[in-house]
């Protein structure tokens, strides 16, 4: 890939990459198994005009016409030993299953994880919808993985380690219900105002269990940045792509740090 001569090109540091075109010609113009790890928050498939961007309709031959070609060509471009993760919630994700275990096989998925969190209103008719779904797969069986920890504090839960005390510092693997991220707070620093907006520790979680330090961390839905950021925060080396200009103005100035 020439990255030096692309005219789609912003790049703010050499450890990072940010292009703003399609992603399917970005990522047709990768070199085979050049990256560690894929982190995507995809579009939903609500159909709705988020402002920042146009949302696929909830069909599924849209959904598979849009994100099929795409998920091959990230196939191609992972590493045999590297990891991908979709976010989404319900609407699709029976959908993107079928589609990622078409290409990267049944053997391959990994987990499907569940973050759960609070906010927003309580529909009349209905469970409240809190969660967002992330697909887990990897390239091969060779992919690398570190569990992450957490004390039991942060589970709602406790183990018993003196008689009837329970030690709440003690740590666990993190599991694949995940209830102990809030959503990104409006009022922090980091808040962009791009639509969707992730908190950091979040994918900061997916990037410490799936890379080393100098790995090659790809976002193709970049959105607000923050894989960007974080990654190069983490000593992380990143590609980023969104078809938004504004999402690479922005994502430029979050990481204006590192050049």
């Amino acid at each position: 890939m020439n990255i030096v001569d692309n005219p789609h090109l912003h790049k703010t540091a050499v450890t990072s990459s940010v292009f703003c075109q399609d992603n399917l010609e970005l990522l047709k113009s990768q070199p085979n198994e050049s990256v560690n790890l894929i982190y995507c928050d995809i579009l939903y498939g609500t159909g709705r005009n988020f402002g920042d961007y146009q949302d696929l309709k909830p069909i599924r031959s849209e959904i598979e016409s849009h994100y099929l070609p795409r998920i091959i060509e990230m196939k191609r471009v992972l590493k045999q030993n590297g990891s991908i993760y979709l976010q989404m919630d319900s609407k699709i994700n029976h959908w993107m299953r079928c589609i990622m275990d078409d290409v990267f096989g049944y053997k391959n998925f990994r987990n499907e994880i569940v973050w759960c969190y609070a906010g927003g209103g309580i529909p009349k008719r209905n469970y409240p919808k809190k969660h967002d779904v992330i697909l887990f797969y990897t390239k091969s069986n060779e992919y690398y993985f570190k569990h992450q920890m957490r004390n039991y504090s942060q589970t709602g839960s406790g183990r018993r380690s003196n008689g009837d005390k329970y030690d709440l510092n003690a740590e666990t693997p993190v599991n694949d219900w995940w209830i102990d991220i809030a959503p990104q707070n409006t009022q922090s620093n980091d808040t962009t105002g791009y639509s969707n907006q992730k908190p950091k520790e979040l994918i900061r979680r997916f990037i410490l269990a799936s890379t080393n330090e100098g790995d090659v961390v790809a976002d193709y839905y970049l959105g607000s940045g923050t894989t960007c950021e974080v990654a190069l925060e983490l000593g992380r080396k990143f590609i980023g792509c969104d078809i938004n200009p504004r999402a690479i103005e922005i994502t430029k100035e979050r990481i204006k740090r590192f050049a």
